[in-house]
């Protein structure tokens, strides 16, 4: 073949890219994307949506019908017709400085296990990046099988612990020179029982708050921390400024979570109280069970815990803000 023969040969035509808006390859006209599966992801959350409906959905309507109803006893039983209260039990609930005595109450005892579960938990779950393979595993065994304790059982070891003729923690105490703890009983007041409760409450919520820090503390890079470090800041300035930081979303959505689940503290009280917890025992949820299924008044004891859910409503409401200025942020 010459050179001439070489510099005439056929070159295969260069293929054109398809018009934008047209599919390459496809036969007909110009169109949009086919939208055919946009309806799976509903359609497959279908049941989940269902479930909560019926589960949550008529519970949450029910309450709000009688906490608007004058019910008791021979509306349950039929004798009578369930008669329209208006706004007269809210109106009775929040003139109620018994009420208002509860809430504070509530308040104090959910603040308080909140931080103490939130302090301890992100010390736990710093010692833990500390420690060698072997006890962290044990540890983690641990949290996990105290996680998954029935509070029911959680509770009469506590009630055990803490008993005034047969308490393990009372005869240790007394061990101490100078201390008479012997026949001791921590439910004669109610801060003090109350603490008592709080212990077993930041006991069952410890577990979760460590194994889901621990799980954010793996995020937090090392390059980072080794920086801070040389730049001259310490333990507390590397916490401060790089890993709490990171943590940020993580902390919010437990202490969220954790208010949420203190504020509805309720077979905790109950069971140790022996099912008859005292005026100086009351929070919110027993209040309102008292309410209703001890006096009978199941409009109040409705319109009690509806307002329990508004103040809940408030707390993810600033949930909601805080975890919407961190998605700002970023």
């Amino acid at each position: 073949m010459s050179a001439a023969d070489t510099t005439t040969a056929k070159v295969p035509p260069v293929r054109q890219s398809p018009p934008p808006g047209s599919a390459a390859g496809a036969p007909g006209k110009p169109g949009k994307k086919p939208n055919s599966g946009a309806g799976v992801p509903w359609l497959l959350l279908a049941p989940c949506l269902l479930v909560l409906v019926l589960v949550l959905g008529y519970p949450l309507v029910r309450l709000v019908v009688l906490s608007f109803q004058k019910f008791g006893q021979p509306q349950l039983w039929g004798f009578q017709e369930p008669e329209s209260a208006g706004f007269d039990n809210f109106a009775t609930v929040l003139g109620d400085s018994e009420f208002w005595a509860v809430v504070l109450r509530t308040v104090i005892f959910a603040a308080g296990a909140v931080i103490v579960t939130m302090v301890l938990g992100m010390l736990i779950a710093l010692l833990l990046q500390r420690v060698s393979g072997w006890v962290k595993a044990l540890i983690n065994i641990v949290l996990v099988a105290s996680w998954g304790m029935p509070i029911i059982v959680a509770t009469a070891i506590f009630k055990w612990l803490f008993d005034a003729d047969y308490g393990v923690l009372n005869w240790l105490l007394s061990r101490i020179p100078g201390v008479d703890m012997i026949g001791h009983n921590w439910f004669a007041s109610g801060p003090q029982g109350l603490a008592v409760i709080m212990l077993l409450v930041v006991w069952g919520a410890v577990p979760f708050v460590v194994i889901t820090l621990s799980a954010g503390l793996t995020q937090v890079p090392k390059e980072l921390e080794e920086a801070a470090r040389l730049d001259g800041a310490g333990a507390w300035g590397v916490f401060r400024f790089v890993t709490l930081p990171i943590l940020k979303p993580i902390i919010v959505m437990l202490t969220t979570l954790s208010v949420i689940w203190d504020m509805g503290v309720f077979p905790q009280v109950y069971v140790m109280r022996n099912g008859h917890p005292e005026a100086e025992f009351q929070l919110l949820t027993t209040y309102s069970f008292d309410r209703a299924f001890v006096v009978n008044d199941y409009g109040t004891g409705s319109a009690i815990a509806l307002v329990t859910v508004l103040l809940l409503l408030g707390v993810v409401a600033v949930y909601m803000r805080q975890m919407l200025k961190i998605g700002d942020v970023e």
